[in-house]
């Protein structure tokens, strides 16, 4: 039986600012964007989630809901340093850890002897640490469930913990909300709401060849998590399989060629740049371009390819588009998929 820690930092960005600004102390505090510009939110303080304000919010919109929203720019070379300082700390602890972001991470302390074994006590620790080192506050889900240690570190937030042991597995998971399951977003809880799904009970209560003819694969990974069932180990390293980058622009854009110049001149060059350290022993398998609409609904377009083809690029914008049946657009981004090195290993002794 595993013993897995889901640490996860409290508002992690704009408690950076905080702290290194303390006169925003109590106050709704967010970071992103400028309202003007067509700016969007990193994350926000548990004060601005009061008023309904959130990650991934326009900041227009979120100055409507908290006219005293305190918005700063990110310092994104301050939170690498800091999250930097963290990762140290975990490794105090085990060498089994699976970063998911700057503020995040799974730690498998099945095999250590800290704490007489008990995970509870070291994922204590390790909180404490990090607020000795950073002046933040974290929390921590403890379970031997991947996915049910990052729903625990949710549960107490922010700056608590929760564990969840084997024994209480199987009745935390009857209650639980299907919304709850990380991969469960806005449109599969609609779709299983107007199926009658609520609670990972309620998917007991079903049949998994149905789940599956609903939902594809995925009905069969909320099939296995409602019954306590997630063999996923603590990956220590994950492999990378796309780099893009994208532009939201300060006005709708719908005339064509400036949506092309805005690809071939910035996006391209800098999708390039990015890609340059991966792409030095790996291979490109596809490519692609998403489009937001004025009306916030988007849309992707992918096609296999071998390298970065920016005539083929033009291509998919202008069906991607085309999608939007005129409306303009907000927002542009291009993307490649990366091949797993494996398989380029394989394709080099073919070539040979």
């Amino acid at each position: 039986m595993r013993k897995i820690i889901h640490v996860d930092m409290d508002a992690f960005y704009v408690s950076v600012e905080i702290r290194d600004e303390p006169s925003l102390a109590g106050k709704p505090v967010a970071v992103g964007g400028k309202s003007d510009r067509r700016g969007v939110l990193s994350t926000c303080n548990y004060i601005a989630r009061q008023y309904g304000v959130s990650s991934a919010m326009a900041t227009a919109l979120a100055l409507k809901k908290c006219p005293d929203l305190i918005v700063v720019p990110g310092r994104m070379h301050v939170y690498k340093e800091v999250s930097q300082i963290i990762r140290s700390i975990f490794e105090r602890y085990t060498d089994i850890i699976e970063p998911l972001s700057l503020d995040e991470a799974y730690l498998d302390v099945t095999n250590s002897d800290l704490h007489h074994g008990s995970a509870t006590l070291i994922a204590q620790e390790i909180r404490e640490e990090i607020y000795q080192a950073t002046g933040l506050t974290a929390s921590a889900g403890i379970a031997p469930l991947k996915f049910i240690a990052k729903v625990a570190s949710d549960l107490n937030k922010p700056n608590g913990q929760c564990t969840i042991g084997p024994n209480d597995v199987y009745r935390f998971i009857e209650k639980l909300s299907l919304k709850k399951i990380p991969g469960v977003g806005k449109v599969t809880s609609e779709k299983l709401q107007k199926l009658g799904f609520e609670t990972c009970g309620d998917i007991r209560a079903s049949d998994e060849a149905f789940l599956v003819s609903k939902f594809g694969k995925y009905g069969q990974v909320l099939w296995h998590r409602s019954h306590g069932i997630d063999e996923r180990e603590v990956q220590v390293s994950r492999i990378r399989k796309s780099v893009g980058v994208e532009r939201t622009f300060e006005y709708d854009m719908s005339i064509s060629h400036e949506m092309a110049d805005v690809l071939k001149q910035e996006l391209i060059p800098e999708l390039k740049r990015r890609a340059a350290k991966y792409l030095a022993n790996r291979k490109v398998n596809k490519i692609g371009v998403k489009v937001k609409f004025q009306d916030f609904q988007q849309t992707t377009k992918e096609q296999a390819c071998t390298e970065i083809n920016i005539d083929l690029f033009l291509k998919l914008l202008s069906e991607a588009v085309s999608r939007g049946k005129g409306k303009s657009v907000r927002l542009l981004g291009v993307h490649i998929g990366l091949a797993d090195e494996k398989v380029n290993e394989l394709q080099l002794g073919l070539d040979l």
